[in-house]
């Protein structure tokens, strides 16, 4: 008899984390728009920004460019957890590769990028241009 009342309830739970991405929920075209990086956030007399234009974001991809025009973003993926938006990416430049993740939280985006060939990682946050 215990078996039968607590097998619906595993059901429902297991139902619940099985699902996919919650992209479905989620305005993902909050991120498409031009981005200003503050590559250095902790100190304030430092003025070294990127850019990042995000053209399109859809249920599993994001394109565009990261750091500086015309380095476009490769293999940009994307995906919704707890209502949060995270995104990685690959861009790179005559100076290397660059591995880039993020998230977007509070209209800001905080993220990272790891450099192997310039042996650095960056920590960064973004605020949204012409809002």
């Amino acid at each position: 008899m215990k078996i039968a009342s607590v097998f619906p309830i595993i059901l429902m739970i297991c139902s619940v984390n099985i699902g996919g991405p919650q992209t479905s929920e989620t305005d993902l075209n909050i991120l498409v728009g031009e981005w200003k990086l503050d590559m250095s956030p902790e100190d304030l007399s430092d003025t070294n920004f990127a850019q990042m234009v995000i053209s399109s974001a859809g249920e599993n991809s994001i394109q565009g460019s990261f750091y500086r025009e015309g380095v476009k973003i490769r293999e940009g993926r994307l995906s919704v957890s707890g209502g949060t938006i995270y995104v990685a990416l690959v861009s790179g430049d005559n100076s290397g590769t660059y591995n880039t993740s993020f998230y977007f939280k509070d209209g800001k985006l905080y993220g990272t990028t790891h450099s192997i060939d310039k042996d650095f990682l960056a920590v960064w946050e973004g605020e949204k241009l012409n809002q």
